[in-house]
């Protein structure tokens, strides 16, 4: 591998600032200054930029999975339940997931290795927005929905105003869909708690940029290249 691509690859530059790094003295390969263009970097070899080693990057992966009721979003559970990673055990890589989903909850989980990435979505700054499909038993009356866009009180505190939008009432009980850019305990089911309501299913469809689709319970997909250039830019 010529040493500017492998310099790109180990995250010093861009491969053409990499090749001024090389014409500026800055790189040695097993202990020689390279100067030239066209050295090639073989396995083994030790390169260091002023004198920092350099590695090549691991691979960054981005994993949209569609998290079925029943797991859990930690690496492991003392009662042996089953977890979000379980079925990624095959991926060379230390996958954490960006936020989480209740036990009893399902729908879009971001997995990732990319820590930066899940900071992005993650910040309070940010308010990235999460939209939950809902069922609720009952039917739920329009000036319950007016206190949930509004806010209702959380442990001492108000909630953020939520985007709440009714999708059918079959009178036995109401599906809807609810936007909310915090993160608190629960908060969804909480919310309709405080209205006197229970939530029957909690499906997330939406975070950020990112949509469930059809993905398929227990389904997952990597992200494409756009998808995640729109988290990077948020």
């Amino acid at each position: 591998m010529r040493l500017q691509k492998y310099l790109a690859q180990c995250g010093a530059a861009s491969r053409r600032k990499c090749e001024e790094l090389i014409a500026q003295g800055r790189v040695r390969v097993n202990g020689a200054v390279i100067t030239q263009m066209g050295v090639q970097v073989e396995p083994g070899d030790t390169v260091t930029l002023d004198g920092k080693p350099m590695l090549p990057e691991e691979r960054k992966y981005y994993i949209l999975y569609h998290k079925p009721m029943g797991e859990i979003c930690t690496a492991s559970d003392p009662q042996g339940r089953a977890t979000v990673l379980d079925r990624f055990r095959d991926i060379p890589a230390r996958l954490f997931p960006v936020g989480r989903l209740d036990y009893d909850s399902e729908g879009l989980l971001l997995l990732t290795n990319d820590g930066a990435l899940a900071q992005r979505m993650l910040h309070p700054a940010r308010e990235v927005d999460k939209t939950y499909l809902t069922r609720v038993a009952g039917d739920v009356p329009v000036a319950a929905v007016r206190s949930l866009r509004s806010g209702v009180m959380l442990d001492g505190r108000m909630t953020s105003p939520a985007g709440v939008q009714v999708i059918r009432r079959t009178g036995v009980e109401t599906v809807l869909l609810v936007t909310i850019h915090e993160g608190r305990n629960r908060q969804v089911r909480r919310m309709f708690e405080a209205v006197g309501f229970q939530v029957v299913l909690l499906r997330r469809v939406r975070f950020g940029p990112l949509e469930l689709g059809g993905l398929k319970r227990g389904q997952w997909r990597e992200l494409t290249p756009a998808e995640v250039e729109q988290i990077c830019s948020l």
